[in-house]
C-alpha cells in the first residue's frame, strides 16, 4: 500500500483536462480516467475535493474580448464549470464513489450550495467534494476559486492539473522548445515570474495560508497517486525556499 504524504487534497481541474484533445466540450475517456485515478487515491484514506474549470465550453475573458460585458461573461463561464462538475460526478458514481457537488451559484434542482461546515463533513465521511461555480463572483478565476476553497476546508496542498504542461517554466514550453522547467520554487518566485500557469491571486493566496502547490500533467502515468504519496511531479511550490 501506498504511503501518502498528504491526507486531504484539492485537485484542480483545468476546463482544458475536461476537454482532453479536443478543443471544446467534455472527453468521457479522460472523465473516466479523471474519476479512476480519484477512486484509487480515496482508497488510501484521503479526503479529496475537486474544482472545476470551465474554459472547455466557455471563458469569460474571451466573451469580454469579443464585446461582451466582463461580469456576463464571468458568470457564463461559471455556469460552464457546473456542467463540468456534473459529468465528473456522474464518472465518479459510476466507479463507486459517493460524490456532492457544491454550488458558488445557487442551482438547487442540480446541486448543493456551498457551505464550508457541509463541504467539510461530506469529505470526513469520506466522500467526494466538487466545487463548481467558482468563487460566485466575476473577475475571479476559478485558480482562485482553488486556493480559496483549499483554505477554507483545511487542505495540506492544492494539486493543480494541467492537460498539457507538466509544472512551471521560464517561458511558455509549448511555444519554446528550450524552455527551462523549475522543479522547485517558492510563492514568491513563482509570483515574480508573471508566468500564466496559475492566477497571481490564487498564488498569493496560497502564500498568505502557507498552502504548498504541486503543478503538474494529469496525463502523467498515475500523477495523482504519485503527487499524494510525496514523489516528485511536476513542479513544487511553497513558502520555505527548499535546502
Amino acid at each position: 500500500m501506498v504511503e501518502v504524504k498528504y491526507k486531504r487534497v484539492l485537485l484542480k481541474l483545468s476546463g482544458e483536462v475536461f476537454g482532453g484533445k479536443q478543443k471544446y466540450g467534455i472527453d468521457p475517456q479522460v472523465l473516466q480516467v479523471i474519476a479512476k485515478e480519484i477512486k484509487k487515491v480515496k482508497k488510501y484514506k484521503v479526503d479529496v475535493a475537486v474544482v472545476a474549470g470551465g474554459g472547455n465550453i466557455f471563458r469569460g475573458l474571451a466573451g469580454s474580448a469579443s464585446g461582451m460585458d466582463r461580469a456576463t461573461g464571468d458568470y457564463m463561464g461559471m455556469l460552464a464549470t457546473v456542467i463540468n462538475a456534473l459529468a465528473l460526478q456522474d464518472s465518479l458514481e459510476n466507479e463507486g464513489v459517493i460524490t456532492r457537488t457544491q454550488s458558488a451559484i445557487s442551482m438547487q434542482a442540480i446541486a448543493e450550495p456551498y457551505i464550508r461546515r457541509r463541504a467539510i463533513r461530506h469529505l470526513e465521511k469520506k466522500r467526494a467534494v466538487i466545487f463548481a461555480g467558482g468563487t460566485g463572483n466575476p473577475y475571479m478565476t476559478t485558480d482562485t476559486a482553488a486556493a480559496l476553497r483549499a483554505i477554507e476546508i483545511g487542505a495540506d496542498v492544492l494539486l493543480m492539473a494541467k492537460n498539457k504542461v507538466d509544472g512551471i517554466y521560464d517561458s511558455d514550453p509549448l511555444k519554446n522548445p528550450k524552455a527551462k522547467k523549475f522543479d522547485y520554487l517558492t510563492h514568491r518566485e513563482a509570483l515574480n515570474l508573471h508566468l500564466d500557469v496559475m492566477d497571481i491571486t490564487a498564488f498569493s493566496l496560497c502564500q498568505d495560508n502557507r498552502l504548498p502547490i504541486i503543478i503538474f500533467d494529469l496525463r502523467g502515468q498515475q500523477s495523482i497517486e504519485r503527487a499524494i504519496s510525496g514523489e516528485h511531479v511536476g513542479t513544487f511550490v511553497t513558502t520555505e525556499k527548499k535546502k
